[in-house]
């Protein structure tokens, strides 16, 4: 009877090392693969045009883009300073010294630079696409995607994508969780200038595409920067 027990337990125990490795060795391998999924699926990403991504622009239930009185070129503000705007989110304004990084077109709450490092890119000929933080995960992740597609050439790259608190400017209208902003260049002969902002319903590609185009890179306070 011992004996038995004893052969019993020694199965059990190993049964139990067995189960043990072969766990380990699935979560080793889901660990190791997940960088190379995800690398492949952002290669796959990039060569996607903007456009596929996120809901038709018919669908997205956008405004028509606004004129927004802009000003606050060159009046640069050592970073930290407070600085309120008239626009929520802001077009354009007075900004702090430094931009955020030119390379990096996706943040969330967790790394987004301050708005007046923001607005300086919008200087730079940017697009901004602001979008509510309060944004369900699936559209979040639209973003990103967006953020990773294939641009349209009159961007020139100059896109970035942040997240925006509802603390942190006036209300924006009705049920619009996305804003596109972009601060245009003087108008001819004057030193006049507007920037714009378009306000969605839904994350879309396409409704991105077709602002980007109307107001391009090079329709720019300093558009030779970044």
């Amino acid at each position: 009877m011992i004996e038995k027990m004893q052969r019993d337990q020694a199965k059990s125990d190993r049964n139990r090392t067995i189960l043990i490795v072969v766990a380990s060795i699935v979560v080793g391998l889901a660990i190791i693969a997940y960088p190379a999924i995800k690398l492949i699926q952002d290669s796959r990403t990039k060569g996607q045009a903007i456009s596929d991504f996120g809901v038709s622009a018919s669908a997205a239930s956008c405004d028509t883009p606004t004129d927004d009185k802009a000003g606050g070129t060159q009046d640069h503000k050592p970073d930290g300073t407070k600085i309120m705007y008239n626009e929520s989110p802001p077009s354009s304004g007075p900004h702090y010294n430094t931009w955020a990084p030119f390379g990096k077109k996706f943040y969330t709450l967790a790394d987004r630079p301050a708005i007046s490092n923001l607005v300086h890119n919008l200087e730079h000929g940017y697009t901004i696409l602001w979008y509510k933080d309060t944004l369900p995960k699936d559209q979040i992740d639209q973003i990103e995607q967006i953020s990773k597609g294939k641009l349209p050439d009159t961007s020139l790259g100059k896109f970035i994508a942040a997240p925006f608190k509802a603390d942190e400017g006036k209300p924006w209208p009705d049920g619009k969780n996305v804003a596109f902003a972009h601060w245009s260049g003087n108008k001819a002969g004057t030193t006049e200038a507007l920037a714009h902002r378009q306000f969605c319903g839904s994350v879309s590609g396409e409704a991105l595409k077709s602002f980007i185009d109307k107001y391009p890179a090079m329709d720019a306070q300093e558009p030779n920067g970044g």
